[in-house]
This record gives structure tokens, sequence and C-alpha cells, in this order.
């Protein structure tokens, strides 16, 4: 778990806002539930096969005895909380939410034990045109943040539970009788979790898993259907991708889509956004059944890949747009003209210098601040109700000017 200091938050800010506007610009609304859940919540949803849950997971009794988690993942407590407060009674919800997750894991770069996620979750919608609409919105993201041609989307079918239960068998049955040629992990997860083996990152394992059944051959008419219509809305939206029949996701609860958007452009290939169907979810949480899709952003990642490339926008490390040096005895008119000026100037970044200290002293403090422009208040300003722009980062002559001349110079900043 680590620290974000003001000089990174810029980058954060920038990124979050621009998947809040796109996320409110397709429809979703913000969800905002606990995160501290009943730890029987993620068993039933997640798997308790999975390494989530028996590795990864803070958990602990609380005071009455009864176990907590704090949260791994996002869709289990939206699940949660829109069953329990009514949002899925024969109704669509589009939801996003954001915010810190947890996971005892081997830390990395972009994955630490508190990270922070987008999710966004359709319900009450089951046709391949939402999963494509998903996507197309992803890849939207990207193109935005100017991050499309780093990130490639990778997308599979799982199927029905039936055709998963099929192909686990017929995986097993193969795969046991080479288990010695496995990899310690896929060994372990061969009895628990086989289907998490395909995504083994054994050179080993994967050679064997090339003579192994695939899982698109056990797809009955209705998955097959389902993914021929997405493949064909993505081809019309012109959004490129790669079927991985290996894709499976390390989640229990998903069925027919899933989907990884991957980048190469921090080293080892690192999944970036991730998600898919989930149809049987919160009927198994204790709902009707519902239809539901969804996908969690990593934003640790995002923000490391934003700085890999030089996506993100020179104006964005820029945390001020004036600086004001009150020169001589005069803070009364400064608070007073500073405070004019916001109420004139919204969204224009004003600091106040406090403290005191030499003209020369300020002026050094004005500049160091990064602000384009140092507003000056002497004296002679004061008694003749002006301000003296000096300006920071431009070959410019300094200018004494009157408060409504200077709130229009202000606005004009870029």
């Amino acid at each position: 778990m680590n620290d974000l200091l003001p000089e990174q938050s810029p980058n954060w800010q920038y990124l979050e806002q621009k998947i809040q506007a796109l996320l409110q610009s397709y429809g979703y609304r913000e969800i905002r539930f606990p995160l501290l859940e009943s730890t029987e919540l993620f068993k039933r949803s997640i798997g308790e096969v999975t390494d989530i849950v028996e590795k990864e997971m803070y958990t602990w009794p609380d005071r009455n005895g009864d176990n907590v988690t704090l949260r791994p993942e996002g869709t289990a407590g939206c699940v949660r909380a829109s069953e329990q407060n009514g949002l899925l009674r024969n109704q669509v919800q589009r939801l996003w939410y954001s915010g810190p997750m947890f996971r005892y894991e081997r830390p990395q770069k972009g994955r630490l034990r508190q990270f922070h996620q987008f999710g966004a979750e359709v319900f009450g919608l089951e046709g391949p045109d939402i999963d494509a609409e998903m996507l197309v919105m992803t890849a939207r993201l990207w193109v935005d943040l100017g991050l499309s041609e780093h990130i490639t989307l990778q997308i599979n079918s799982l199927g029905s539970a039936v055709d998963r239960g099929k192909y686990r068998e017929a995986l097993v049955e193969f795969l046991s009788a080479h288990k010695a040629e496995l990899d310690e992990d896929s060994q372990r997860r061969l009895d628990s979790n086989p289907l998490r083996i395909l995504d083994s990152k054994s050179s080993q394992t994967q050679l064997l898993l090339d003579q192994a059944p695939s899982l698109p051959d056990f797809l009955d008419a209705d998955s097959r259907e389902h993914f021929d219509r997405l493949r064909a809305l993505l081809d019309s939206a012109g959004v490129a991708y790669e079927v991985n029949p290996r894709l499976v996701r390390g989640l229990d609860y998903y069925g027919k889509t899933v989907f990884e958007w991957v980048t190469d452009s921090l080293g080892a290939q690192g999944t970036v956004c991730a998600g898919g169907r989930y149809d049987g979810l919160v009927e198994q949480l204790g709902g009707k059944p519902t239809p539901a899709v969804g996908f969690g952003m990593g934003e640790e990642r995002l923000v490391l890949l934003l700085d890999a490339v030089g996506a993100v926008p020179d104006s964005v490390g820029r945390y001020l747009d004036a600086y004001l040096v009150a020169a001589g005895n005069v803070s009364e008119a400064a608070l007073t003209c500073s405070e004019q000026i916001r109420s004139q100037c919204e969204g224009l970044r004003l600091q106040n210098h406090c403290g005191g200290g030499s003209f020369k002293s300020q002026m050094k403090k004005a500049d160091r601040s990064g602000a384009k422009v140092a507003l000056i208040i002497g004296e002679d300003e004061a008694a003749a109700e002006q301000i003296t722009i000096k300006y920071l980062r431009e070959d410019r002559q300094q200018q004494t000017l009157a408060l409504p001349e200077v709130v229009k110079l202000l606005m004009q900043l870029d």
C-alpha cells in the first residue's frame, strides 16, 4: 500500500475525470457501497477455490464474531447493493463506481495490495449489443486518453455453465494424463480450478495446452450465436480485437462474453481493463435471474501507462494559474481583491501569499509555484485600487490595471 503525493495527484485526477465524463456520457450513474462486506458475499460470488478467496483477501472476525472482508473487487458489492435496495426489480441499470480494492498478493509494477478501480455494471440486458457497447465505450476512452495505439482487445466466450462443465471434464481428463508436465501451480489447480490453468505463465504448460481440448468446441448454439453477433457488432464499429480461446478470467461468476484490454508498453504484458458477462450472479446471491455484464479498470496501471507514453497534457501538472503577492501593509486589500477575482473567474487557480516576507522572497515563491502570472498589490496599487500583473512564463511587459481589466485578462489565460 502506498501514498499518493501532491506531485502525482494531477495525473490521477486527469484520468478519473476522463473516465467519469465518458461513463456519464453513455448514461451510467454512480453508485457507492462500503469498503467492508460480509466475507460470505465474496465466497459465494468469486468462488471459494479461487486465488482471491483462498490467499488474497483481508478477512477477520468483527466484535460480534462475524467474518468481514475488505472488498477485493467491486462487482459483488455492486450486485449486493443493487439487489438489497430494489434497483434490479424489472429495471435496466447502468451503474459505475470507483475507489480502493484490497488483495494480499505479491506487489509488482502497477499492482499493489491497496489498488484503485473504476467499475461499470449493466443489469437487465442479455443481448450482445450491450457487450459491444461496453467495448466500444472503452475503445473511445483509449482514444480520448491518447492510448489507443498501446492497448489491444482480447475476447472469448466461456459459454453456459453446462458448456463449461463439459469442457472442464475433458480438460481435466487430458491434463491428468500429463500431470507431471504441468507447473506446480497448475498441478494444484487441476483439482480445484482447472480452467485457471489456461492462464498459466509457464511456457511448458502453454505448449501442453496446444494439444488440449479447446473451449470453443464445447459451446452450445446460443453461446456461439451470442459471440458471433458480438464480433459482427465490433467489426461494424471498427473496434479491432483478437479472439483468445484461453482467456477465462479469474472469477467463477463469468459466463459467455469475457474480455481483457492489455498493453505491452509497461514491460511484460499487463491487463488495464477486464470484464464480461455474469448472468447467474444476481440469482446466486439471492435475487431473481438477471442478465448482467461489467468491467473493472485499474487506475495504477493506467496512470503508469499515461506517463510511460507521454499522454498527459503539459497543463495537467500546473496546479496554479496565479499567485498573489502582497508587498507592504496591504493584507486587507490583498484578501479583498483575491476574493473578488475568485467570484468573477470561475475555475481560476489563485493562491494568496501568506506569512509575510520581503517582496523578493514572495516573488521567488510565486515563480516556484509554477503559476503563469504574479498578481502584485503594493501600497500604491492598493491606494489606486489597481493590481500589477507580472508574467512569469512569458517574455511580456508587466501591466498595472484596474480590477475589472485584471479579471478580463485572467479569464483569457490558457
